[in-house]
């Protein structure tokens, strides 16, 4: 595997210098290393991870399952790419099981995300069904906890 890649997966923020050290190669080279892979869109970016809850203006955030009508010729691929553009979607994901896609949309308020789903999702032709569920708390997002739980007080050892 390419070690930029690796490290990318495993440490993803680490600097080109601290990548170049740990790969045992130029910093020049750790740089050629991600042109290539943005060049093959292997890497399509940098992506923060952010606690959104200690801001006040946060967005509201929603996992959608959509069941669907998959097309002749084209099965759900077209359908998931034309959803995937829609400003609201943050990631789209074909599943197995119960239902077809599963879609991480966010947006400024409950009713603009309620509205996403009732006035563009759910009446494209091919959506049959959207369960919406709306996220209240985030407890750990992209391998990081969010907010550690303090720890609790040790219970006293009673004997009967």
């Amino acid at each position: 595997m390419n070690p930029v890649l690796k490290l990318l997966i495993e440490g993803g923020h680490l600097t080109t210098a601290q990548m170049a050290q740990v790969a045992g190669i130029p910093e020049a080279e750790v740089n050629r290393h991600l042109e290539q892979l943005k060049k093959d869109r292997i890497f399509l970016g940098w992506r923060p991870v952010l606690d959104l809850s200690r801001e006040s203006a946060a967005a509201v955030r929603a996992v959608i399952e959509v069941k669907m009508t998959p097309e002749r010729g084209g099965g759900f691929n077209r359908l998931a790419e034309r959803l995937s553009r829609f400003d609201e979607v943050e990631s789209c994901y074909l599943m197995s099981g119960s239902y077809d896609l599963l879609i991480f949309v966010s947006g400024p308020s409950l009713q603009k995300v309620a509205g996403f789903v009732s006035e563009k999702l759910s009446t494209l032709e091919g959506v049959l069904s959207t369960s919406t569920h709306f996220m209240l708390r985030s407890y750990k997002e992209g391998s990081f906890l969010i907010e550690a739980a303090a720890p609790e007080a040790e219970r006293l050892k009673v004997s009967p």
